[in-house]
């Protein structure tokens, strides 16, 4: 990764903080090949735990585990910068863990559970014509604690849904907070290219060491892709330059000429380009 990170383009917001993203993603496996990942009663499975950082989009850090360890518990082990923001779904809801991450200058963004407790102590200017229905400032209650937080409310102009946004971060507008959950969604996109692109939903053997194996031997080939990307300057995706790797691994040339097929034509007098965009 740290050869890649220079070279990776910067999150799209105007905010200088570093910005990631974190969730679980469940590999199913077979219980009767893969016993020692035994997930319920009849199945298996391991959980790829991935802290992804928007600058290029690139994991961070990856912790694989069985399926059946939650994501708080990984989530308490990793260190994020001072001053970062991490945004993460309900499921991460931990206020123990909130309180280590507002000592440590790291700021948060998720949604508030339906069954929260708390009492508003403040309320901001709200931007309706931008979507945001509430700005306010609120007491959660934990046991027989409280954490004060910010509680933003937005309704999407194009679904019409309402959502509730919960963060530590006081200062930013209340619609980045909500744009911020938004670009959540690149971690599942993540995860959707790794499982359908680097081959980790079928194993090679059936050791946990195998397994292991295969799934970062998967990540470093998604860093080598985002490398290429990043350093011949292409406007393709990631999925489509998996492509052209795959059709073309026993060819000797430039990426350029991979993604131009008609110059890699001229070169090489091969037509195999021509018929993958076709």
């Amino acid at each position: 990764m740290r050869p890649c990170l220079p070279q990776a383009p910067q999150h799209k917001f105007s905010f200088e903080n570093k910005l990631f993203s974190l969730d679980a993603s469940v590999v199913d496996l077979c219980l009767t090949l893969f016993p020692w990942a035994k997930f319920r009663t009849t199945k298996a499975g391991i959980k790829l735990h991935t802290l992804l950082d928007h600058d290029g989009y690139l994991p961070a850090v990856v912790t694989v585990t069985e399926a059946k360890c939650h994501e708080v518990n990984i989530a308490k082990l990793f260190k994020l910068p001072k001053g970062s923001i991490v945004v993460f779904d309900r499921g991460y809801i931990d206020y123990t863990w909130f309180r280590q991450l507002c000592k440590s200058d790291v700021f948060l963004v998720t949604r508030l559970k339906s069954n929260a407790r708390f009492r508003v102590i403040e309320r901001n200017p709200a931007d309706r014509a931008r979507g945001v229905t509430s700005d306010q400032i609120i007491q959660v209650a934990d046991g027989d604690k409280t954490l004060t937080l910010r509680r933003v409310g937005y309704r999407d102009q194009e679904t019409g849904k309402c959502f509730q946004f919960l963060t530590n971060h006081m200062t930013l507008p209340a619609r980045t907070i909500a744009d911020i959950y938004k670009e959540r969604w690149q971690v599942e996109i993540f995860f959707r290219f790794i499982k359908q692109n680097l081959k980790i939903k079928s194993f090679l053997g059936n050791s946990k060491n195998a397994v292991l194996s295969q799934v970062y031997v998967a990540l470093i080939a998604y860093l080598l892709l985002a490398y290429q990307k990043f350093m011949s300057k292409i406007g393709t995706s990631l999925y489509y330059l998996a492509r052209l790797v795959q059709r073309n691994l026993f060819q000797q040339c430039e990426i350029l000429d991979l993604v131009n097929p008609r110059t890699y034509h001229l070169k090489h007098n091969d037509h195999s380009m021509l018929g993958l965009l076709s």
